[in-house]
């Protein structure tokens, strides 16, 4: 048997995109034995995974679950994070690892310098590259996200029949300059005239007020702040097709193979994290040709140039009419 210790501490999305890694090891690696290592707010996105013998949590410290480790007859570390906290890990577990290639030079001079060094490679393929001494492939199946029967939510009592089919909007992201802002929401939503699910955590519930407000839709849906990050997932795998910005919702619902409508702010695709193998009939919308563009490989609370073109400039009418044709033909 072997002992796989598998390392991502944070976030949502990017756990989700280790679930090749995880996947792949465990189906072609004969024996394999998988340990997942993560911060305790993620544990409803690993504590389904059936590929997963068993996950470790730590609140602020690994310090805390080094006993667990040590105890683990662990063979190999797969460092999914690559920072300084699993550099220290490493060192003080005293075990073989593997670690993926951040390209963090090659971030920073697109984002200071708008050289695009970048491959043209998904981090999923750089993930799985951390396992090649093992001779894993990629199985070209796509993310997992697992949900369970507790994570199923009554459509009928959130205003929706079961069979109808409906447009989910992420309106939350870590960042402002993620967001699509609430009047092009309003728009959209206007636009598109379909019933609505408004997908959002607590930090989210203004907003969404907000947007319910500018649009005349009255099958407009707020979930924002009542349902946990699976019960969001459920309205997700549920939905006819999402709308989001680049955001950890995003790559649930690529997980699930959903028609997406990704719209991209001052973060860029060419980092490698656009929607991976979702839907056939998803499309990326973006502002090119922006100077300051990408600002940020993550983003930030307020338009550094205070004009907000990424998001301003898109192309809401290319947006509406994507959305549009993937409701064609609709039941």
């Amino acid at each position: 048997m072997i002992t796989f210790l598998v390392v991502r501490f944070s976030s949502i999305g990017d756990i989700v995109l280790t679930t090749p890694v995880i996947r792949c090891l465990k189906q072609q690696v004969e024996g394999s034995r998988i340990i997942y290592l993560t911060k305790s707010a993620f544990e409803p996105i690993v504590k389904n995974n059936p590929f997963i013998d068993r996950y470790i949590l730590f609140k602020e410290s690994i310090s805390d679950v080094r006993s667990d480790l040590a105890n683990e007859r662990i063979d190999f570390i797969i460092d999914l994070h690559h920072n300084l906290r699993t550099g220290i890990l490493k060192r003080k577990l005293k075990l073989p690892a593997l670690a993926f290639n951040k390209l963090n030079r090659e971030k920073w001079l697109l984002t200071n310098f708008k050289i695009d060094n970048m491959p043209p490679k998904h981090i999923v393929d750089r993930y799985l590259e951390t396992t090649y001494f093992f001779d894993v492939e990629n199985d070209q199946k796509g993310l997992d996200y697992f949900i369970t029967e507790e994570d199923r939510i009554d459509l009928n009592k959130e205003g929706l029949n079961n069979q109808t089919p409906y447009l989910a909007i992420v309106i939350g992201a870590n960042h402002y300059t993620k967001q699509i802002p609430s009047d092009l929401l309003g728009t959209i939503i206007d636009e598109v005239n379909q019933p609505v699910v408004l997908l959002g955590g607590p930090d989210d519930t203004e907003k969404a007020k907000e947007i319910a407000a500018l649009t005349s839709n009255q099958t407009t849906i707020n979930t924002c702040g009542r349902m946990s990050i699976n019960q969001s997932a459920y309205i997700l795998q549920q939905a006819h097709c999402i709308l989001t910005p680049d955001t950890g919702m995003m790559h649930i619902a690529a997980a699930f193979k959903k028609n997406i409508i990704s719209v991209w702010g001052n973060t860029d695709p060419r980092f490698g994290m656009y929607p991976y193998m979702p839907g056939g009939q998803s499309k990326m919308f973006e502002v090119k040709g922006l100077k300051c563009r990408p600002c940020s490989k993550i983003g930030y609370n307020k338009c550094p140039k205070k004009h907000f073109k990424c998001m301003r400039d898109q192309d809401i009418k290319g947006i509406i009419n994507g959305i549009k044709q993937l409701f064609e033909g609709a039941d």
